[in-house]
């Protein structure tokens, strides 16, 4: 087996997946062994980053149909890049939403009202969240 290959336990391991998700993934052409050691299979090390991208995009909400896409993705693909920025602006609204619900938590951890969901500020904060 070459040298700089990274056995399927080893990606496992450092990339937190189990091996079959690895494989599974695989299948599914997200990522690519490049060669095998006796049975197991072997990745580049350059896997990880992609594994790491997968899970990104996975914890933004894509879906691994979105991701496959996306890592096959040409310049010239207009309309994959129309979906890519809808999700760009679907992950911003997210962004903004959790933010200010981590500034609601950071004043409910500190406000002396009683009792805490009765504080003008704290309910002025809710108010910024939108339901979903």
């Amino acid at each position: 087996m070459d040298e700089a290959l990274i056995d399927i336990g080893e990606v496992a391991r450092q990339s937190g997946l189990a091996a079959s998700a690895l494989r599974f993934y695989e299948r599914k052409g997200l990522i690519e062994a490049e060669g095998r050691n006796g049975l197991r299979r072997a990745y580049r090390p350059e896997t990880l980053a992609r594994l790491a991208l997968i899970a990104c995009a996975r914890d933004a909400g894509f879906k691994l149909s979105e991701i496959a896409d996306f890592l096959r993705a040409r310049p010239s693909d207009a309309r994959l890049r129309e979906r890519m920025a809808a999700k760009e602006r679907e992950v911003a609204e997210r962004v903004a939403q959790l933010t200010r619900l981590r500034d609601s938590l950071r004043h409910a951890a500190v406000c002396e009202h009683d009792p805490l969901v009765e504080c003008p500020e704290f309910k002025q904060a809710l108010r910024r969240v939108p339901q979903g």
